[in-house]
């Protein structure tokens, strides 16, 4: 087990200790609250390992080492960006897909790109929450204003990267 395994435990274990000597059985509600997250996620991880497990092997390494490789440069941060904000689901499904394209080959700035993208661009949530709740018009602005943000984030990337690289990190 990992630190950040071990500290999620020590603190669910303190945070279960007040939970179980405040008065109300509190202790109860929340190991019922915790149950039904996991009886919704179980499912969900397992999708997630069966989708990635699948994606590992159908990935072709010499694409992505050409599209999306340390030298692919901007053609690779703006490929990036694009399949970033095309890809469904949460970060389940995501995390698992940007690990196997660094394995892959891909390069940190068109990754970091992706992952940006994918955080502010998701167009499945942008139909889904985004535009019903806030409007077309708020959506918009949102868009056109943070539209500039993987491609700084991709650049950025590629420096830090290389500036990284050359004093031995």
């Amino acid at each position: 087990m990992d630190a950040v395994s071990v500290s999620m435990w020590i603190l669910a274990v303190i945070i279960g200790a007040f939970a179980y000597f405040r008065p109300g059985k509190l202790h109860i509600q929340g190991a019922r609250i915790a149950g039904e997250n996991i009886a919704a996620m179980v499912p969900r991880i397992i999708m997630a390992i069966l989708v990635s497990g699948f994606f590992s092997v159908i990935v072709p390494t010499e694409l992505v080492a050409t599209w999306l490789g340390k030298d692919s440069g901007m053609k690779g941060i703006l490929i990036g960006f694009i399949v970033g904000g095309l890809t469904p689901g949460g970060p389940i499904i995501c995390f698992p897909i940007v690990a196997i394209i660094f394995k892959a080959g891909a390069g940190v700035g068109p990754l970091i790109a992706f992952l940006t993208s994918w955080s502010v661009f998701a167009l499945h949530r942008l139909f889904a929450f985004e535009i019903p709740l806030m409007g077309p018009r708020f959506a918009m602005i949102r868009l056109l204003s943070s539209v500039i943000l993987p491609f700084i984030a991709g650049v950025l990337a590629l420096i830090f990267e290389d500036l990284f690289l050359r004093n031995g990190f």
